[in-house]
């Protein structure tokens, strides 16, 4: 991973954004940016100024940055994101993790559109992310010689943070959002997993599916992160549904979700005010 590409991008949000310290990082998924309402907005860099250059969108993916507040707290947040299947490498997939790490951030929320595996799961549902199954056949570990990540053999028995996960069941009671927890498979993309690989994905516990999460997940955990996860079911997944799959129909379907996850976010961020000010 070329970190030289990092530390410029970097050097950039440091001058967009003088002095910030955000303890708190949110990468919003596909379609999802409209949660960033719940902050107050400081300032905002695109993610064209970030790189120096111009680099492609995927629908549902503004890729801009912004330094917002919620509840006191400072919180860097990402509206989109990059994906393996994009063929651009590993540094624009992980660039929001290692600004976070950068700039001395302790916790992140990764936040995504997924499909449904499990039975009980429905489009519009909330899923919190208790545990990962990396499918995509590459970790973003690799080459980790330098330890720019931590340990080269990174421990993943908890990458969803236990307690941030009691937090969000919290928040979730409070907001009256209709949860779940449960797996999340990653696959590269960028097409939609076939009927046979979602009956294989659900014998080996997976819940629901999706192209994304797990690598900023795998980088947070190695860099010493907190990290929290939520899935939105924004359809069932290939085999358990009569209807073709579609990027248009996801991104339609998540934005359908906001008016009962925006309160979760915004119910989760007050109970971490909570925690660190109790």
């Amino acid at each position: 991973m070329n970190t030289k590409l990092l530390d410029q991008a970097v050097a950039r949000v440091r001058t967009a954004f003088p002095g910030i310290k955000p303890r708190y990082g949110l990468i919003l998924g596909s379609g999802l940016a409209e949660i960033a309402g719940n902050f107050t907005i400081r300032a905002k860099i695109s993610g064209n100024e970030v790189w120096g250059s111009t680099m492609p969108e995927v629908s549902g993916h503004s890729r801009s940055v912004l330094r917002g507040e919620h509840a006191g707290l400072e919180t860097l947040i990402f509206c989109g994101r990059h994906h393996w299947y994009e063929g651009l490498g590993w540094e624009p997939i992980a660039l929001p993790i290692y600004l976070l790490k950068q700039l001395g951030a302790s916790f992140v929320v990764l936040t995504n559109a997924a499909g449904g595996i499990r039975a009980d799961l429905a489009a519009g549902d909330v899923m919190i992310i208790d545990d990962h199954i990396n499918a995509m056949g590459v970790n973003p570990l690799t080459g980790n010689a330098d330890r720019t990540w931590g340990p080269q053999f990174s421990d993943q028995s908890n990458v969803y943070d236990p307690q941030l996960r009691q937090l969000m069941d919290r928040a979730a009671a409070r907001s009256g959002t209709r949860f779940s927890h449960g797996v999340y498979l990653a696959t590269t993309g960028p097409t939609y997993e076939t009927p046979a690989e979602v009956r294989a994905f659900r014998t080996m516990g997976a819940d629901a599916v999706g192209m994304s999460t797990v690598p900023e997940a795998i980088l947070a955990n190695a860099a010493g992160l907190r990290v929290a996860g939520l899935s939105t079911i924004a359809n069932m997944a290939a085999g358990l549904n009569p209807e073709s799959l579609s990027h248009d129909a996801v991104i339609n379907a998540v934005q359908r979700s906001i008016p009962a996850l925006k309160p979760l976010i915004a119910a989760f961020w007050n109970e971490m005010d909570e925690l660190i000010t109790a």
